[in-house]
């Protein structure tokens, strides 16, 4: 049995029991049904995934409610999230038949030769609570198209995301297609090292990345790893300040700061740094912080109380090293009996030499520095054993595209910080793992080749 605890006010909102006893069930199910699944063509299996996504959409109310209670995102928030689910599935759904497509060779005398795109098998897929949809879309519904079956592992924290998805499935989907299991770490483990699962994509923490790698050992099959980030911005000083600011703000404290790709380091040109910093903290007074499912609320708890405390010792730790705080907590109107509901913060006189600025915070906190030049921010932004996202903001492309050339990430942005769009991949570099999702790109991490050589008549 575990429970659930909603951040709102830290009691329990789910009990669910684990899944122990369905293990080897729901794999050997999963395992029969992928024939089946991928002896249809894709057409007809990218028709049946679009009643699936709006049999999902259907229960949009209920869905958002359940968001909030589960991790504290403002209810006012939330709808945002299934409307990327669907336009992530939707374009990987569009897309599905062209990229999956039998590759065919030129005809030559007496033989026929074409590739195949073959579905891996089994997918199982681990997903994070911070954005429980959005992150598990990307990976559920190109390997569905691509003839995969799923076994959805939802965080403790989200048990009632995988339920949801499961019970379009159930509405929509040929039987066992897609199934959910709710494991403990050392359960999943065992999932992962089973034979018959052929795919594996995980997004968490860089330590249990590397755990579900080593489970996968005695085995060879493809693994897609989402983990740490520490993503820096970089404001020229030739952008649009106060635009810029805006979208800052939004970058570095959107669900908390508890986003993959959130801004957490910002680097500002000297010539422009006050009047940036000025703006982003009359900008911050702006939030609100309080109970999340109150429609004027803009600004919700972190999702646990111990996330709470490692923010606030990071936070700490920078502070004894010489770094400043320049939000006034004693401004913003909030429950303060709940440790989890922290006042967004920004630090000033910081540098590399604090955890702070290195180690991911995943906290409604950022760093801001002032920088000489471009190539003292382009070290400073590769500076970090991370790389999901980066951005630059300016109104010079040609510049942007020369530093964006020079920064270590997996997705590089211009003017903004807060937006994947599906036609890109999805991916990241160093410790923040690989694999890809998202774009036509994907579908290759989902199939197999398999060459078909065909000799007409012997001679």
């Amino acid at each position: 049995m575990f429970k659930t605890i909603t951040p709102i006010d830290n009691t329990i909102f789910v009990e669910r029991e684990y899944s122990h006893n369905k293990i080897e069930e729901t794999i050997s199910n999963s395992f029969k049904a992928q024939k089946e699944w991928s002896s249809l063509s894709v057409n007809e299996r990218v028709q049946i995934l679009k009643k699936f996504v709006d049999d999902f959409l259907s229960r949009e109310s209920q869905i958002i409610d359940e968001i909030t209670r589960q991790i504290g995102r403002p209810i006012s928030q939330a709808s945002s999230e299934l409307r990327g689910f669907k336009e992530r599935a939707d374009y990987m759904l569009e897309i599905a038949e062209e990229k999956l497509r039998v590759i065919n060779l030129p005809e030559k005398q007496n033989f026929k030769n074409y590739i195949k795109r073959i579905p891996m098998g089994v997918s199982l897929v681990i997903a994070p609570w911070n954005y429980p949809y959005l992150t598990s879309v990307n990976s559920i519904i190109p390997a569905l198209a691509a003839g995969n079956t799923i076994i959805l592992k939802h965080s403790a924290q989200t048990p009632l995301c995988a339920e949801q998805l499961f019970l379009s499935a159930k509405n929509t989907l040929p039987k066992n297609v897609f199934n959910y299991l709710h494991l403990n770490h050392e359960d999943s483990l065992k999932v992962v090292a089973d034979k018959r699962v052929a795919f594996v994509s995980f997004t968490g923490s860089v330590k249990a990345g590397y755990e579900i790698q080593r489970a996968t050992t005695k085995k060879f099959i493809s693994v897609a790893l989402e983990l740490g980030g520490k993503d820096p911005a970089y404001v020229r000083n030739d952008a649009d300040i106060k635009k810029t600011a805006e979208n800052l703000v939004d970058g570095s404290f959107f669900n908390s700061g508890q986003s993959c790709c959130g801004v957490e380091r910002i680097y500002v040109d000297q010539k422009i740094y006050e009047q940036f910093l000025d703006l982003f903290i009359s900008i911050t007074y702006n939030y609100k912080l309080g109970n999340p499912l109150e429609k004027s609320t803009t600004l919700g708890p972190v999702v646990k109380l111990s996330s709470a405390k490692f923010i606030e010792e990071q936070i700490n730790s920078a502070v004894e090293l010489g770094a400043k705080k320049m939000i006034d907590s004693s401004k913003f109107d909030y429950p303060k009996e709940h440790k989890n509901y922290m006042v967004p913060q920004i630090l000033t006189n910081v540098s590399h030499k604090m955890k702070f600025m290195v180690e991911e915070t995943f906290g409604p906190c950022v760093g801001i520095m002032p920088v000489n030049n471009e190539n003292e921010a382009i070290k400073l932004m590769n500076d970090s054993p991370y790389g999901l996202t980066a951005s630059i903001w300016t109104k010079d492309t040609e510049a942007a595209e020369k530093i964006g050339n020079q920064i270590n990430t997996g997705t590089f942005f211009m003017n903004r910080c807060d937006y994947l769009d599906p036609g890109l991949s999805w991916t990241g570099v160093k410790e923040t793992g690989k694999g890809c999702s998202l774009s036509e790109i994907a579908y290759e991490h989902l199939t197999k080749p398999k060459s078909f050589h065909l000799r007409r008549e012997l001679k």
